[in-house]
């Protein structure tokens, strides 16, 4: 047999069906309703920073774990928020993106052989971050309309094996924004069996109608053993900056700061000061944030509701799930290509967010972090399907 071939790892997932769908949607023109980036400008005054720190020279690598000034911002506003004590020297380390710094927390506290608890539909890279970790996923399913899960499930997946579970609130794809309850009974399992609780908080200040966003570290018993996952990108709409960071208890820091310094070395020195200038933002910018966000939300629900789709309502992140059953396509991969080549919006296959295709044949994924007159043109595209629907 050729050694001239991938590896085993490789063979067990794809390639991201969310950026394939953003390169079909550039091939075909269409409105990018697929890909989660914002299409309007960041702040004026974090940009301003960022080019300040350039002039400035500073060009050169950060110390790998993070500029202390970013660490310390981190620290501060963590505390300030959510009032557990954070050392920055200690506990922060940032990375390039949320992304690295959920490869590099797996990478660095799970063993071949652990076992790692993914809720489904879930986010697309946690499946492929616990393989190239080389432990096995185990999946417990958010059940809609609510995206609930059935507590009995998620307690039958926890065993001896059990390293970590993946926990992402408020929720990618599904908007859902988990409660203090359903966390107290995941930190309750937690606590059982020994568990670190890993958990992706990149949309804490996307969020509505008057839900909260609670970390898991908070609650009794999780700060020592609970990994925070957290991002400059969907805040301050600068996903292409790729400035992330975790927040671990002392005994997992140099774990991930090991891995992190052989994956990527730093973040991009500039960014990473421009962070420090993000993060001291008054509290009014993150009020105005939600409630732009909100108002988009009721825009493209309008805009999906009308023309056909079932839309499940979110309270966090900028996505709405929807069901397509009714325009009587065989399954969700078809439709979408149908829809971003002949009518010229690009959204992402519910497959893609379950492990088993099947649970998510009829579901089509929309985000709404777009400007005004991107909804718009969508919403005009969309007229096409009215002659598709069945019943």
């Amino acid at each position: 047999m050729s050694k001239l071939t991938g590896s085993k790892k490789a063979t067990q997932f794809t390639e991201s069906v969310i950026r394939e769908m953003t390169r079909l949607n550039e091939m075909y023109g269409g409105v990018n309703l697929s890909q989660g980036f914002p299409d309007f400008p960041a702040p004026e005054a974090v940009k301003e920073a960022a080019c300040a720190a350039i002039r400035a020279d500073v060009n050169q690598y950060a110390v790998t774990w993070g500029a202390r000034g970013l660490r310390e911002a981190i620290a501060v506003e963590f505390t300030r928020r959510h009032g557990l004590p954070i050392v920055p020297d200690e506990q922060v380390t940032v990375c390039c993106g949320a992304t690295e710094a959920m490869m590099a927390t797996m990478m660095g506290i799970v063993d071949p052989g652990d076992e790692v608890i993914i809720f489904e539909p879930f986010y697309e890279n946690y499946g492929p971050d616990v393989i190239l970790s080389g432990a096995t996923p185990r999946y417990v399913t958010l059940c809609e309309p609510s995206w609930t899960f059935d507590a009995g499930e998620l307690a039958a997946a926890f065993n001896n094996r059990t390293k970590a579970i993946i926990l992402n609130t408020p929720n990618n794809p599904t908007g859902k924004v988990f409660t203090h309850q359903e966390l107290e009974a995941i930190a309750a399992l937690c606590r059982k069996w020994d568990v670190v609780a890993i958990s992706d908080e990149i949309y804490e200040h996307i969020i509505y109608d008057g839900h909260r966003h609670v970390p898991i570290a908070t609650i009794d018993g999780m700060a020592d053993r609970t990994v925070t996952i957290n991002s400059l990108s969907k805040t301050y709409s600068v996903t292409g900056w790729r400035v992330g960071w975790t927040i671990s208890p002392k005994s997992l820091t140099d774990a991930i700061r090991k891995v992190h310094d052989f994956l990527t070395v730093g973040a991009a020195a500039p960014l990473q000061e421009a962070g420090v200038a993000a993060l001291g933002v008054p509290e009014a910018y993150y009020q105005q944030l939600a409630e732009g966000y909100r108002r988009r939300r009721d825009v493209l629900l309008d805009i999906l509701e009308r023309h056909h789709f079932t839309c499940y309502k979110p309270y966090g992140a900028y996505y709405i799930m929807t069901d397509i059953a009714v325009f009587g396509f065989r399954d969700d991969v078809e439709f979408a290509r149908y829809l971003v080549k002949e009518v010229g919006v690009a959204a992402v296959p519910g497959s893609s967010f379950y492990r088993n295709a099947a649970a998510g044949r009829t579901k089509l994924r929309f985000c709404f972090c777009k400007r005004d007159e991107t909804l718009a043109e969508a919403d005009k595209r969309l007229a096409a399907l009215s002659n598709l629907v069945i019943g």
